[in-house]
């Protein structure tokens, strides 16, 4: 019976280091995807029926197009890079991307501090499995609202650039004009951003499923505590009665 209970409690041990340990790699990769996405210059890829400028990258804080001019006779192409601001006539879309993706990257980092936290409370053995809860608690919270950020910004952008009209323009000395415009590419940007949103929701489950073994656990450990408690007052009682049977 010792055998059984000692192999149940090894189980669950395993399953909560799968948990936590998951949770917590789930939660690094959606950061680092996060970090991809804030960087990325294809949120917008235009095509222009322009000799110059075939071809502009948009992203949220720059946007780049290779420039083709003659240098000495002899046809040179170079990247040039834009800041996209306030000459920019900043569509409401792109503006709402901007700030989500920024209020996600700087609530992700703490999700990795607080599961950091709640690993090392674990590597220790400290029995306090409350501050873990709590510390597994803010990182659900924060992953859920990072994914929310994150989805609403790139699909937002994504169905508007596409599927809509969108307001956003170059500014006056940019050297194409809008009015070429003639294609509109899908990029990379939609897919990783679903997928950091995935990745940010299985932290959450895994997470959550933590949350439960702790809980369980630390039931367990009161009942067990309880019990240990009630077994040395009667055998401190049954101590006492045999004094009093010896002593009459």
């Amino acid at each position: 019976m010792g055998h059984i209970t000692l192999n149940t409690k090894s189980f669950a041990g395993v399953k909560e280091w799968i948990f936590r340990v998951t949770g917590f790699l789930c939660s690094l990769l959606s950061l680092g995807f996060g970090i991809i996405l804030a960087n990325s210059r294809y949120w917008r890829l235009w095509e222009f029926d322009d000799k110059v400028v075939q071809l502009v990258y948009i992203g949220l804080w720059e946007a780049y197009y290779h420039w083709e001019f003659n240098f000495s006779g002899t046809g040179t192409i170079i990247m040039v890079h834009s800041p996209v601001n306030s000459t920019w006539t900043i569509s409401p879309e792109f503006q709402c991307a901007r700030n989500l993706i920024l209020l996600a990257m700087l609530i992700k980092p703490v999700v990795v501090i607080f599961s950091s936290a709640a690993i090392r409370v674990s590597i220790i053995k400290a029995s306090v499995p409350k501050i873990q809860i709590v510390c597994y608690k803010c990182s659900v919270l924060i992953l859920i609202t990072s994914s929310i950020c994150t989805i609403i910004s790139v699909t937002w952008n994504h169905v508007v650039d596409l599927y809509g009209k969108t307001t956003l323009d170059f500014p006056p000395t940019f050297p194409v004009k809008k009015e070429a415009l003639i294609v509109k590419h899908s990029t990379h940007v939609f897919p990783i951003g679903i997928l950091t949103t995935t990745l940010s929701l299985f932290g959450v489950i895994m997470f959550l499923f933590e949350i439960r073994s702790l809980k369980i656990r630390s039931k367990l450990n009161a009942q067990h505590a309880s019990k240990q408690a009630d077994d040395r007052s009667i055998n401190e009682g049954s101590v006492i009665c045999k004094i009093c049977q010896e002593n009459p």
